[in-house]
């Protein structure tokens, strides 16, 4: 509740302090490039239109997509990456415990710039159903499109997304990449002194000591981005003392595998996504302490608690489970073709691939501004989510494509792209869209956090009543798959 209240009250605010940001204010959160230096003013100070700093998939796919446009095709693209040349991308054997659900809109995207080609040259695996289910009662929901004839997702491992996209990179000769680089200094006004407001360029300086400057500024370095701290961008965060433990799953049986499972437990959610016939990639959220005990336990310990937590119904709830049944009943005579659904049972885990056992911790994160003069944040550096439902990726997959479009309209009608005017036009629009999801999201984790019976009971009738509105669910899935 109150993460919600502070997003509540960021949005009531978030015109007034676009005001304050266009007032003329000392820059406290700026460092001076060159400490006043006379040397430095006389420098050779390399000049870019647009500057990105972080090489992870949304970075790269940002300055795919801007390379891909024919009005950036005469300007000068920077990426910086902290790492090491990943062009080189060699596909493993073993699938690696980190996946994405990549939505059909982010497919698109890809898709722009061949990056999906790349993808599909190496492995992805689509998911056709989505199975959510109840640990406290026999509520559960269903997602599929057209009797599972299209796509809801396609699961594919990070290092292959920003393999494949790397892969794309050098046929744009408008995008230079710069390697185990980042920025050590940004100021957000011109050398003069100009206002942050009015000034033609940001000024900054790598870590190998160049200077350079451009006209647009993009963060894209994660959650903790150092662009968002050094613009004094505030942010609204909160830690949910949850981790995810991840691993690749061996599976009993050979199968199609096209379907994603997800039940909510009492310390969080446990998913397993397909990858392959026989392999699946498990996300389970629970408190950091059994986090822990989890990934040390022996291969045997840990594929049991799996499959015990997946198939366990000890923890039913009586009242909660008559009550779903009664509903059932009524819904199904009540509602022409909305029926209940039936629940499948979801693949027997018998193994994992050795070594494929981690945890990451969990949290919740966004900006209160994505924008500044000359300056934009996507993905994680904007906004942090749980994993539950998927759709950290594709928000920042989307902030690209906003950004990328609002840049080549800028373009066309011979504007600014690094002026605010242009920038909150994006801002805007991406809010629009991830606030309500961030909030949704955060609302589930807390609702399915707790055994407390009438909470139980609310939440098991919700589910069944909208599993039985056909309309309400593809309403669910056009908004999850944009």
């Amino acid at each position: 509740m109150a993460f919600r209240a502070k997003i509540r009250t960021f949005v009531q605010f978030r015109c007034s302090l676009h005001a304050n940001n266009l007032r003329k204010v000392n820059l406290q959160y700026c460092r001076e490039l060159s400490a006043g230096s006379s040397a430095d003013k006389t420098e050779n100070v390399e000049a870019y239109d647009v500057v990105i700093s972080g090489g992870g998939m949304v970075g790269t796919a940002m300055a795919c997509a801007l390379g891909n446009e024919h009005q950036f095709e005469n300007k000068k693209i920077l990426l910086l990456e902290a790492g090491t040349d990943k062009r080189s991308f060699t596909l493993p054997e073993n699938y690696s415990n980190r996946v994405c659900a990549v939505s059909p809109g982010s497919r698109n995207l890809l898709e722009g710039f061949k990056a999906w080609e790349e993808i599909e040259k190496m492995r992805f695996q689509p998911v056709k159903r989505m199975q959510v289910w109840e640990t406290c009662s026999d509520s559960l929901i269903t997602f599929d499109k057209d009797n599972m004839t299209e796509n809801l997702a396609y699961i594919v491992e990070n290092d292959v997304i920003l393999g494949s996209i790397n892969k794309i990179i050098p046929e744009y000769k408008n995008i230079q990449i710069l390697y185990n680089t980042k920025l050590s200094d940004i100021k957000l006004s011109d050398q003069s002194g100009e206002d942050i407001a009015t000034a033609s360029w940001v000024n900054m300086r790598l870590d190998n000591g160049n200077a350079i400057k451009s006209k647009l500024l993009i963060g894209a370095d994660g959650h903790k981005s150092s662009v968002r701290q050094t613009a004094n961008i505030h942010q609204v965060k909160q830690e949910y003392g949850q981790s995810a433990v991840v691993a690749t799953l061996q599976l009993a049986e050979t199968l199609e595998n096209n379907v994603a499972w997800q039940r909510f437990l009492p310390n969080g959610p446990i998913a397993i996504l397909p990858l392959k016939e026989n392999l699946s990639s498990l996300v389970w959220t629970t408190t950091t302490e059994d986090a822990k005990h989890l990934i040390s336990l022996p291969e045997e310990s840990f594929v049991d608690a799996i499959n015990s937590v997946l198939f366990d119904e000890s923890n039913k709830d009586q009242l909660t489970t008559t009550a779903g049944h009664l509903l059932d009943q009524f819904l199904t005579s009540l509602i022409p073709g909305g029926t209940p659904g039936q629940r499948q049972l979801p693949p027997t885990i018998v193994g994992l691939d050795s070594g494929s056992q981690a945890m990451f911790p969990l949290g919740i994160m966004h900006a209160t501004h994505y924008v500044k003069p000359r300056l934009a944040l996507i993905g994680d550096a904007a906004h942090r989510i749980h994993p539950l439902a998927g759709q950290g990726v594709n928000l920042g997959f989307g902030d690209v494509a906003c950004l990328r479009d609002v840049l080549v309209e800028t373009l066309e009608n011979g504007g600014d792209i690094g002026s605010l005017t242009t920038l909150t036009g994006y801002e805007t629009a991406r809010q629009c869209h991830v606030v309500p999801t961030m909030v949704t999201i955060d609302g589930l984790q807390k609702l399915y956090n707790t055994t407390f019976s009438p909470v139980v009971l609310l939440r098991s009738l919700g589910l069944q009543m909208v599993n039985s509105v056909p309309a309400l669910k593809n309403l669910m899935i056009g908004h999850a798959i944009k």
